[in-house]
């Protein structure tokens, strides 16, 4: 049965009326924005309206910030939307342990393309969990000094919650991908291809542009816990896993190698999973991210690495990516042009010795 060009007509109208009026009450109504997190959930498998008809998945930008990080934020944002986000909409997601102020909120929402949501990490989430001892993490603070964020218990609250708690967040409950931005990053190419697309379209978990090597001082114990997760759990370890980018002898020794994570997208899916869960629970009950100082990259890193096979972690090469002190530059002439980078590919992270993108590359065969 067709449908006459008037009902289409009226039809169309309706529900653009539904759609903008769905808009609106999340701009204004904190209740109704907290209660819809996101229109995909809603309208599934059409093309929303402000991406040009263009198709989405269900995912977010997600930035962790506090108030004082606020030109970090914008230039972050700015980056982000001009190089890919303004031809999507897709909506971001900036939280904090401390409520945003309404300035912080106006400057940051006229950044956006999309809707921005604004929230708090709950308490229990941002803090050392009651099982660990105080004192012994206030020494191990005194004796990592010596290290960058060493002696940082905040820091140690952003690697804990990083590394496994975020995508517990109300917030990020109705989304599947994210994509991580940090106040302060740089992106240097177009982004011509949604990357949230290509990796569902491809069934990917987990998205990298730099592999550098950790610091050893920071993680002195972390691969014997592992390996006592690995003797513990060892049906939750893939076959075809990737133990030889991270361990250079079978699983002997950790070589240092791991995904940076100040840039990361990935399926929450996999985060949320009994396997990863499992590794995250066990790890936090070690202690060692207070005790020590693991970063949520290099727990991440090895979760991934352990838990998934190749070919659900993707290099994305094109999307040139800079924090400080390393940066991602496309060393392919043709993938440079098309993203007009304004980076050096000479001068790439991928080209130096101390890189683990080979590694990887050479992995999981």
């Amino acid at each position: 049965m067709s449908i006459r060009p008037t009902k289409l007509l009226w039809l169309t109208c309706a529900v653009g009326a539904l759609v903008l009026l769905h808009l609106g009450l999340q701009q204004t109504s904190e209740r109704y924005s907290l209660a819809s997190p996101h229109l995909q959930d809603y309208i599934p498998a059409i093309h929303l309206p402000g991406t040009g008809g263009t198709r989405r998945a269900n995912a977010t930008l997600l930035m962790l910030a506090r108030g004082k990080d606020l030109t970090g934020v914008l230039q972050s944002m700015h980056q982000v939307e001009a190089r890919f986000n303004e031809k999507h909409a897709y909506p971001w997601v900036i939280l904090n342990d401390q409520p945003f102020s309404d300035d912080f909120k106006r400057r940051a929402q006229v950044q956006a393309s999309g809707h921005v949501w604004f929230g708090e990490i709950p308490k229990e989430h941002w803090g050392m969990p009651d099982w660990l001892d105080g004192k012994e993490a206030a020494e191990a603070r005194r004796k990592f000094t010596h290290v960058e964020h060493g002696n940082s218990y905040t820091f140690r609250n952003m690697f804990r919650w990083y590394s496994g708690l975020f995508y517990h967040h109300e917030l990020l409950q109705s989304f599947r991908y994210y994509w991580r931005v940090d106040p302060d990053v740089r992106y240097f190419c177009d982004v011509t291809q949604d990357p949230f697309v290509y990796m569902e379209d491809r069934n990917i978990s987990y998205g990298f542009t730099l592999s550098p090597r950790e610091y050893a001082q920071t993680i002195p114990t972390l691969w014997d816990s592992v390996a006592k997760f690995r003797r513990q759990y060892p049906h939750l370890i893939e076959k075809k896993n990737m133990m030889d980018y991270v361990s250079d002898n079978g699983g002997k020794t950790f070589n240092m190698c791991h995904f940076w994570s100040n840039f990361e997208i990935a399926d929450m899916d996999f985060f949320r999973g009994a396997p990863y869960s499992q590794y995250f629970d066990f790890l936090d009950h070690e202690g060692g991210i207070y005790y020590e100082r693991w970063g949520d990259s290099v727990i991440k890193s090895i979760g991934v690495s352990l838990l998934l096979k190749k070919d659900k972690v993707h290099f994305f090469d094109d999307i040139g990516f800079g924090h400080e002190p390393f940066e991602h530059c496309p060393t392919d002439e043709a993938v440079w042009q098309r993203g007009r980078c304004s980076c050096d590919s000479r001068k790439s992270f991928d080209t130096l010795s101390s890189s683990c993108l080979d590694k990887w590359k050479a992995s999981g065969k």
